[in-house]
C-alpha cells in the first residue's frame, strides 16, 4: 500500500445501517480504480473490533479503534446505527477519546444519518451547520442546542465537517469529497460506474418532489408525475397534462392541486429548477439549460431562477464554481 494513501476511517456499531458504511466504502474503492493507484485505503472500525451486526442483518467485519493511530486517519466519517447503539458510545469513555483525537487531526470529519449523533456527543458539531436524517433533526436539535441542525440539506459541508442525511446521501457527500481529492471527472466516471442517476449537490432537499409527489398521488397521477419528470424540456402547460390525464383542464387543476399541494404550474417549475440548478453544476451553455428545463429562453429561465433562489443562474454557477476549487 503506498505510504501517499489518504487513510479513511469509517466507524460502525451494532445495529449500524449497512448502506452508510458500504455507500462511502464503495465511492472509496472506485475511486482507486479510477485514479489507477490506491489513492485511499479505508479502515472500518468499530470500538471493540470483530463482527458489527447491521439493521438488516448482514454482519460487517471491523477492527478496533485502538489498532489504528488517530493522528494518522485523513478522513473521520461515523456511520448511522439504532438510539441505543448511539447511547452506549456516549458512555464509551476509550471511543469518544478516541474519536475526539482522530477528528482534532483530520484534515476533515463527519458522519452519515444518524452519526451526528455520536460526534454531537463528543462536542465535535458545536457551532457547526449539519445534516442528519430527516426523523432526526428535531431530536438532534433539542439535545444539542450548540449544533446548528439544517433539516433539509442532502448534505452540508461547514469547514473541516462533512455531514449528510439518511443512507444514499452519504454516497452523495463521499463523491463531493471524491471531487473535491480527484476533480469532478473522476467523481461522475464513479457516479456512472455506481449507476446513479445524477450526483446531488448537497443543497438539494433531502425531500425528492417527485417522491413526495408519488406519495400523495394516485396512481393516475403518480404516472403522470414520472412522465413529467422526464419531459420537463416538452409543454407541459394545464391544457396538456390534462388532456394527457383524461380530464378537463378545470377538473385536472383541482385535483392535482389537492393531491399535491400544490398547483401544475408550480411543480413543473419545481422540477424544471431543480434539474437547471445540477445541469449549471456542468459547463452547459445557460442557453442549453433553458432548453432542457422548457424555458424558451435563457432571459426566462434567469428570471424564474432568481425568483425562486434569489440569485441569478450565472452567479449560483460562479458560487459553486468557487466553492468546488
Amino acid at each position: 500500500m503506498p505510504s501517499s494513501s489518504r487513510q479513511v476511517a469509517l466507524i460502525t456499531f451494532d445495529d449500524v445501517q449497512v448502506l452508510d458504511v458500504t455507500g462511502p466504502a464503495a465511492v472509496f474503492g472506485a475511486a482507486n480504480d479510477a485514479a489507477g493507484h490506491a489513492f485511499y485505503r479505508v479502515h472500518i472500525l468499530s470500538p471493540q473490533g470483530g463482527p458489527v451486526t447491521s439493521n438488516c442483518g448482514l454482519a460487517v467485519v471491523t477492527r478496533p479503534l485502538a489498532s489504528v493511530k488517530p493522528g494518522a486517519m485523513d478522513t473521520v466519517l461515523v456511520a448511522g446505527s439504532s438510539r441505543r447503539s448511539l447511547q452506549a458510545l456516549a458512555q464509551d469513555r476509550d471511543a469518544q477519546a478516541w474519536l475526539q483525537r482522530a477528528c482534532a487531526r483530520a484534515r476533515r470529519y463527519g458522519s452519515v444519518c444518524t452519526g451526528a449523533f455520536a460526534l454531537a456527543a463528543c462536542g465535535l458539531l458545536d457551532g457547526k451547520r449539519v445534516a442528519t436524517h430527516w426523523e432526526a433533526t428535531d431530536i438532534l436539535g433539542r439535545r444539542h442546542p450548540a449544533v446548528d441542525v439544517d433539516a433539509n440539506a442532502l448534505y452540508v459541508e461547514d469547514g473541516r465537517v462533512w455531514t449528510s442525511a439518511g443512507v444514499t446521501t452519504g454516497i452523495d457527500m463521499c463523491l463531493a469529497l471524491v471531487a473535491r481529492d480527484l476533480g469532478d471527472a473522476v467523481a461522475n466516471a464513479i457516479a456512472r460506474r455506481l449507476v446513479l442517476y445524477a450526483r446531488r449537490p448537497g443543497y438539494q432537499s433531502q425531500f425528492s418532489t417527485v417522491l413526495a409527489a408519488q406519495e400523495k398521488a394516485d396512481s393516475p397521477f403518480a404516472r403522470l408525475v414520472d412522465w413529467i419528470r422526464t419531459h420537463l424540456d416538452g409543454e407541459l402547460d394545464v391544457a396538456s397534462l390534462a388532456e394527457r390525464a383524461g380530464m378537463s383542464p378545470r377538473t385536472f387543476h383541482r385535483r392535482f392541486t389537492d393531491a399535491l399541494g400544490e398547483t401544475p404550474a408550480r411543480f413543473v417549475e419545481t422540477l424544471r429548477l431543480d434539474h437547471a440548478r445540477t445541469l449549471l453544476q456542468t459547463s452547459m451553455a445557460l442557453k442549453t439549460v433553458a432548453t432542457q428545463t422548457g424555458y424558451a429562453t435563457a432571459g426566462q429561465l434567469s428570471k424564474a431562477f432568481a425568483r425562486r433562489f434569489g440569485v441569478s443562474p450565472g452567479l449560483f454557477r460562479a458560487m459553486h464554481a468557487e466553492h468546488a476549487e
